[in-house]
Order: C-alpha cells, then sequence, then structure tokens
C-alpha cells in the first residue's frame, strides 16, 4: 500500500512540478516542495521497512530529486523574473 501511495505522490509531485513551471505561483512552490517532502518521506519509510537495497534507492531518489528540484527552481526564477 505505501509504495502505490509512494508512486502517485511521485508522479503527482512531477506534474505538479511541470504545472507550477508553466505557472508559477508562491503557493504553488511550496505544495511542489511539499510534495518532494512526502515523496521522500514515502521513500525512507519504504527502505527502512522493507530493507532493500539502499544504494539502488538513494540512486533512484537522487535522480528525482535533481530533476524536480531543477524544475521548482526554474518556477521560482520565472517567478522573480514576472515580478
Amino acid at each position: 500500500m505505501i509504495l502505490i501511495l509512494h508512486i502517485v505522490i511521485a508522479l503527482a509531485s512531477i506534474t505538479y512540478t511541470t504545472l507550477t513551471y508553466l505557472a508559477p505561483s508562491k503557493n504553488k512552490l511550496r505544495a511542489s516542495w511539499s510534495l518532494v517532502a512526502l515523496t521522500i518521506a514515502s521513500g525512507t519509510w519504504l527502505v527502512v521497512s522493507s530493507h532493500s537495497a539502499l544504494l539502488q534507492s538513494c540512486m533512484t531518489g537522487l535522480i528525482y530529486l535533481a530533476i524536480v528540484s531543477t524544475g521548482i527552481i526554474a518556477a521560482q526564477q520565472k517567478l522573480k523574473h514576472y515580478r
């Protein structure tokens, strides 16, 4: 159950970050960072509870974090440009 929730949150985070980049706002940025935090928290819970391979999980998490963080930071820069 937690795995499905983790996947849904991660996909929602990527989708929401894309939407945030297209039409940035302060509230959308907060929501995007919150989804990132939820994804990391659920991923940590999965690794700890299932005793899965830490290296593979961390590499996947770092790739996800790099992609989403880049999108959020780009949205922040875009929002600053609008003001």
